[in-house]
């Protein structure tokens, strides 16, 4: 009996023209290429001009995608936007990039899971279209982090960089099995008692300000290689596979260390690792499309490959997906 999947059938990305390296950085705050490389393995981060929104980024990589799908905004049922950084308190971003792609049906509106925003938008488009509320969804993480950032504390202004990446879901049909192609499951957690490992402290209701962002770094690490361990292990197993069937590591671009340490716990090869946190550095929503997008333009991820996404961030929140390409 066949099932309907839900196949990504185009993806793309944007990055603001602006260019911050670690020497940069060490001109406006106490740190060095030397210390942030260490910690981190960022190099550099890319961040929004002057007047430059998130629905901008957002937008440019949506057309990104549409072109790689071959398709147009005509042929989209439902815009989602992955962000914690949304240009207004409302109208959502979403309804914005609907605007200006044209698009005068359907259904748009945003997802807000900070940095495990795009894996949330994923599992909640492939529940729109396996029920059949949509057969094509656009599925974008955007975000202008630079705008949170206390650029007074070192130990989180040199994470955060901008962008935005996007991809193309499609209905298919599949057999029901490990090797169809599209999305094979989703497990997306949180747990709000975590809270203040990693907040902003403003918002609407409580200083009507956005704030500004703070972590505790070192728990949050702690819970993150744990956290997006379990995620991934049940991913796996509700497939009936291991992550030595993976092909493509592709996870949340937090900091080299996270990723290298969930890496060995799992007993993924280095070489199956997708890392693109030394050129973008933590673009919250917006890391695991700008990577994935990354390694599918270089030629790295082919059709039919099995790919691992994960991320975990404030809230806490964390999740996994299993794409089959």
């Amino acid at each position: 009996m066949s099932v309907i999947r839900s196949a990504v059938i185009g993806c793309g990305a944007y990055l603001p023209a602006k260019v911050m390296t670690n020497d940069d950085l060490a001109k406006l705050v106490d740190t060095s290429d030397e210390w942030i490389t260490e910690r981190t393995g960022i190099r550099r981060r890319h961040f929004v001009g002057e007047g430059e929104k998130t629905s901008d980024l957002a937008l440019k990589a949506a057309n990104a995608a549409l072109a790689d799908a071959g398709i147009t905004a005509a042929d989209i049922d439902i815009v989602i936007v992955a962000t914690t950084t949304p240009d207004d308190t409302f109208p959502s971003t979403a309804t914005k990039v609907q605007a200006q792609l044209g698009m005068t049906r359907g259904a748009a509106f945003d997802v807000q899971a900070v940095c495990s925003g795009f894996i949330y938008g994923l599992s909640i488009a492939d529940g729109l279209i396996r029920t059949g509320q949509a057969r094509t969804v656009l599925l974008i993480g955007a975000e202008t982090m630079s705008r949170l950032l206390d650029w007074t504390d070192r130990g989180t202004c040199v994470l955060f960089g901008d962008g935005a990446g996007a991809v193309v879901l499609r209905a298919g049909e599949g057999e029901g099995g490990n090797h169809d192609r599209g999305i094979l499951n989703t497990k997306i957690y949180s747990d709000g008692r975590l809270g203040n490992l990693l907040y902003t402290d403003g918002g609407v209701s409580s200083t009507g300000t956005a704030g500004k962002l703070r972590m505790l770094g070192r728990e949050v690490f702690k819970h993150a290689v744990t956290n997006i361990a379990a995620a991934i292990e049940a991913s796996t197993q509700a497939a009936g596979l291991s992550t030595t069937d993976i092909d493509w590591f592709v996870p949340h671009q937090a900091n080299q260390r996270i990723l290298e340490g969930t890496a060995r716990k799992l007993s993924i090869p280095a070489a199956k690792l997708v890392s693109t946190v030394a050129e973008h550095g933590n673009t919250s929503a917006a890391s695991v499309p700008l990577a994935l997008v990354t390694a599918v333009k270089d030629g790295r991820i082919k059709r039919g490959d099995l790919l691992l996404l994960e991320a975990m961030g404030a809230g806490f929140t964390w999740g996994a997906a299993l794409i089959r390409w």
